[in-house]
């Protein structure tokens, strides 16, 4: 049995959580998830250009994690942006900073299951 995960800090929550390319219908659009914590990693390593070390403090997480957390969203994002699909902001296990709002919360004992996946989606 796996190892639970660690919830991760965010210092906040995403203002909209879908984006699709202009023009295009939704209907048979095919899409990425990108989650939370993945978002969170983006804005600290892109847009506030902080050093991983740094960026992993303000997670609460080890170097190692963040460069993971941040490679697969870049992979999400990338992918999505060069092939035309959407990008839905959804899941993850994460804890907003200066809240109490977790979705880690229920995610503890046998048979906890991921959240956040767009197969159910698209």
């Amino acid at each position: 049995m796996p190892r639970p995960r660690k919830c991760r800090r965010v210092g906040q929550a995403p203002v909209h959580t879908f984006y699709k390319p202009q023009g295009v219908p939704l209907e048979g659009l095919t899409g990425v998830n990108l989650s939370v914590e993945g978002l969170e990693a983006l804005r600290l390593a892109d847009a506030e250009a902080l050093a991983h070390g740094e960026a992993a403090a303000r997670m609460e997480v080890s170097r190692a994690t963040f460069s993971r957390i941040l490679g697969e969203a870049r992979r999400n994002v990338a992918r999505a942006l060069s092939r035309g699909w959407a990008i839905h902001i959804d899941g993850g296990d994460y804890r907003l900073s200066g809240s109490d709002v977790s979705s880690c919360a229920d995610r503890q004992g046998k048979g906890a299951k991921r959240r956040g996946r767009l197969a159910d989606q698209f």
